[in-house]
């Protein structure tokens, strides 16, 4: 004779749980883009604010220098540059050691 035994005697009256498959799929994140801004000073002249962005920013037109020049003096800060931190770091880096009254680096 053949007895069968409850479910409930081996404690498997449940499904058992199946964990999900992990996703073989990477998901990449940029790296967010920090924004060097200038201040706006009593001691630095427009001169010297528009050479330095011309000198230290690339692609930096003279045109846009003294646009930007204008905006720190008037708006009281002006962002110069937009980008990847490394280079953020050493642009701002230059403009503060060439005199210019920089914001600390933040994310864009």
């Amino acid at each position: 004779m053949i007895t069968r035994l409850s479910a409930a005697v081996y404690g498997t009256g449940t499904a058992p749980t199946v964990a999900p498959e992990r996703s073989n799929q990477v998901t990449r994140k940029p790296y967010p883009n920090y924004k060097v801004i200038v201040l706006n000073d009593d001691f630095n002249t427009f001169q010297h604010v528009a050479e330095c962005l011309m000198k230290y920013i690339p692609g930096m037109t003279g045109d846009l220098a003294w646009d930007l020049t204008n905006q720190v003096h008037y708006e009281g800060q002006a962002i110069v540059w937009v980008g990847p931190q490394e280079p953020a770091e050493l642009y701002h880096q230059q403009l503060r050691r060439a005199g210019l009254t920089m914001a600390p680096l933040e994310a864009a």
